[in-house]
Parts: C-alpha cells; structure tokens; sequence
C-alpha cells in the first residue's frame, strides 16, 4: 500500500461508508423479505409478536397531596403546588 495523503485516506472512507451504507441496506431489505415471507408462511400475527396490545402506561403514584389535589412528583408543578412554594412554604410539607 502506498503512503497516501490525509485527504486521500478520508475520500477513501467516504467512499467505504458508501458501499457499506448500499451493502446494509440490501440486507436489510434481504432480511425483511426473509421476514414477511415467514409470517405468511407460518400464519404469524400481530398478537402472537406482542405487536397488537397496547402499551399500559405507567401511571406513578402521587408523592404530593393538598386537599384533593394530587401530584406524582414528575413533570413540571402543577399550579397549586407553584401557589404553595410561592407563599414559601415547603415541598416537603405537600408530601404523602
């Protein structure tokens, strides 16, 4: 191998990053085939990839309570809790 220059060395790995960009993309390509042909083959559905449920979501418990308000302690302040600070009382004296 020749002793090429900086400049030569990054065209040539431009160049490489294009080749295995194409090569990747066929075989992805390749192996979504490989896929679908397999699902329809062995009747594969949705439900049976976990595919179809709904994702529960993550409710958090309230960590803060005034009255009948409720706060899990995530996220910005609700708006009562901003009134309580403000009045200079403590977070901590909110909490459950």
């Amino acid at each position: 191998m020749k002793n090429l220059t900086y400049i030569e060395i990054q065209e040539e790995i431009k160049r490489l990053q294009k080749q295995a960009d194409e090569i990747r993309a066929k075989e992805i390509a390749d192996v979504i085939a490989d896929i679908k042909a397999k699902i329809q083959l062995y009747g594969i559905t949705e439900k049976d990839l976990g595919l179809s449920e709904k994702q529960k979501k993550m409710v958090s418990p309230p960590r803060y309570k005034k009255g009948s308000q409720t706060w899990s302690g995530r996220g910005r302040y609700p708006g009562w809790v901003k009134k309580h600070l403000e009045a200079g009382a403590r977070l901590e004296d909110l909490r459950i």
